[in-house]
């Protein structure tokens, strides 16, 4: 089951945490079109 099947999802991962393109993976495996990825550091 694609939970994320046909959405479009913008990606903003922590430079700390889960990174961008990890987060953009397993975004595409739940069934999602990655319209943006990036990491980001919130300091």
């Amino acid at each position: 089951m694609a939970i994320l099947k046909d959405k479009k999802v913008i990606i903003i991962g922590d430079r700390d945490g889960i990174p961008g393109p990890a987060i953009a993976e397993c975004a595409k495996t739940a069934g999602a079109e990655v319209v943006f990825s990036s990491t980001e550091c919130f300091v």
